[in-house]
């Protein structure tokens, strides 16, 4: 489980493809390393990736993280894009105490997005995001959502998409700033809108039925 606040960007140095397996590392500063342990969860571009291997020595400022990603990630997000010196998005998995300053996030990937609008302003930047048409009905304006692991606040809507308004913060923590038109982006819709939003879909499907029976 991630908080959507992500805690600095990483930089690839390898992105090998085997036998539909991408054999993914990172680089980052040790000390987004510290008491980590083979089979941690870790979110990459907000994509919950579990640690194969990793390389860390006291001595150094960088340390190395491997994943192995298989083909089903690879078709949902946009790991498979990933080339050596891209940079990530990253965060550690939620500890007993951590502040919970986003939103809970899974780091399961819903789909991709892409940007068809992006718009550089002074102090911030605005990016229209076109999303499937079957994720559209969990995402509503001021809501919740996940954009490359990092948590965001739902802009203006319309039938293909939505806004995001980005602030200074963001745009230096994490790699949005760097989105450019036709690029894609993770992501995650709000756990909680999309559970309500199934539970009635569900509960007035059984009383249509109910109701053709009678």
């Amino acid at each position: 489980m991630f908080t959507g606040i992500v805690q600095t960007q990483a930089t690839v140095i390898s992105a090998n493809h085997r036998d539909g397996v991408l054999r993914l590392g990172v680089s980052v500063g040790t000390e987004y390393l510290t008491h980590l342990n083979i089979g941690a969860s870790i979110a990459i571009n907000g994509c919950c990736l579990t640690v194969a291997a990793y390389e860390l020595n006291p001595h150094d400022v960088v340390g190395q993280v491997y994943f192995d990603v298989i083909d089903e990630t690879l078709k949902l997000t946009n790991l498979s894009e990933l080339s050596r010196g891209a940079q990530v998005n990253y965060e550690r998995s939620v500890t007993f105490g951590t502040e919970l300053g986003g939103h809970i996030v899974s780091g399961h990937i819903h789909c991709t997005a892409q940007a068809q609008h992006v718009v550089n302003e002074e102090d911030n930047c605005k990016i229209y995001l076109r999303v499937p048409s079957q994720w559209l009905k969990f995402i509503l304006y001021k809501g919740f959502i996940c954009v490359n692991g990092a948590s965001l606040t739902v802009g203006e809507i319309d039938e293909h998409g939505f806004w995001l308004h980005l602030i200074p913060e963001t745009l230096n923590i994490t790699n949005i700033g760097r989105v450019r038109n036709g690029d894609f982006v993770n992501i995650e819709v709000d756990q909680q809108t999309y559970t309500i939003v199934n539970t009635v879909e569900n509960y007035l499907r059984k009383q249509n039925r109910l109701s053709d029976l009678n």
